[in-house]
């Protein structure tokens, strides 16, 4: 199914006017027929103005089937219109129209609701949501919008958190905000049952195949980029290169629907409250030993420079054995948690 664009004129007020009109015509022509004969016309008075009746009853009776013809559209709106089961054409731009009367919107995602932009509902509509439940909430809101029109402004789906694990088992917790709108009218309504639904379950789909291929963390021997080799990717580290991944998967889903992803973001990420606390300790393990190592290459360094320079300087002659006394000083001074007690040696150093 293609998108037809209708170039129909904006002559909604016009038709409006003349619709009105005819009823202010019909409705003097009824009474003044009702009231006396047509002047200038003898024997056949009663006749002719009981044929001035009937027509402006019939008119009054079905000239308001002509208003069903209105249709107002907002900037970034657009109505798909069917005639009698056959899809006509789609209108867009702003406007006061006419098209025919017994054409029919069609938008099946009306009365769908989602944690997004353009579906935030009134304080009325949250009220009721909260009285009567979402089922109800929702057939309330389609009533509401029984205008079928869709809107082709960008709007922001916020998915709900998963739980996915990831390429080395663990359970991590992630959500996803996708930035999207409509393009084609016609394939998002004709191609899928409901646009909106269908997005949703695609961006659950593409966040849980996409996630899997990353760890959370960098990890050694993983290849991310499927290239054979290991790489450094991870969930945490390359966030925006995961982020446009999960984009161009939903967007190779959804084209059939008519919709274009523009942006997808990261919005949560962290362990699963399960294994938090041990990942935690994991971090501090790994951070304090990635510590220990820099002091201890510190260390090393500032013993060397103590050597040398009490060579260059001759300011003591050090034997292989005093040399290793003062290494092991100078260590465990420089490497220890806490400060070194000193002891004074007045004497010999044997």
């Amino acid at each position: 199914m293609t998108e037809k664009i209708l170039q129909t004129k904006k002559n909604g007020m016009v038709v409006l006017l003349l619709v009105l009109v005819g009823y202010v015509v019909a409705i003097a022509a009824a009474a003044a027929a009702g009231m006396a004969g047509v002047p200038g016309l003898e024997g056949v008075p009663g006749m002719v103005g009981n044929v001035v009746l009937g027509v402006a009853v019939v008119y009054m009776a079905l000239a308001w089937i002509l208003l069903c013809g209105l249709k107002v559209l907002k900037p970034q709106e657009a109505l798909v219109l069917t005639l009698f089961g056959n899809y006509i054409g789609t209108l867009k731009g702003e406007g006061f129209y006419w098209v025919n009367p017994f054409c029919t919107a069609v938008n099946p995602a009306a009365g769908t609701r989602l944690s997004q932009s353009g579906d935030v509902q009134n304080g009325d509509a949250t009220g009721l949501a909260a009285v009567l439940g979402k089922e109800a909430a929702n057939q309330a809101a389609a009533a509401a919008n029984s205008g079928k029109k869709i809107s082709l402004k960008r709007m922001t789906l916020n998915n709900a958190r998963q739980k996915i694990n990831d390429c080395l088992g663990n359970p991590v917790e992630i959500g996803i905000a996708v930035i999207w709108q409509v393009k084609d009218t016609a394939k998002a309504v004709f191609n899928v049952d409901n646009y909106k639904e269908y997005l949703s379950l695609q961006c659950d789909s593409a966040l849980r195949n996409v996630v899997r291929i990353y760890p959370y963390d960098v990890a050694p021997g993983i290849d991310t980029t499927g290239d054979g080799k290991p790489d450094d990717g991870s969930l945490r580290g390359s966030s925006e290169v995961v982020a446009e991944r999960i984009r161009a998967e939903i967007q190779e889903k959804v084209e059939e629907a008519g919709l274009e992803v523009l942006e997808a973001r990261i919005t949560y990420l962290a362990y699963a409250p399960e294994i938090a606390a041990v990942m935690l300790q994991r971090q501090q393990a790994s951070a304090i030993i990635d510590a220990r190592k820099m002091i201890v290459d510190g260390a090393v360094g500032m013993v060397e420079m103590a050597l040398e320079r009490l060579s260059e300087n001759n300011v003591v002659e050090l034997d292989d054995e005093r040399k290793a006394a003062m290494v092991s000083n100078l260590l465990v001074v420089l490497c220890g948690n806490h400060d070194a007690q000193p002891v004074v040696n007045s004497g010999s150093l044997y």
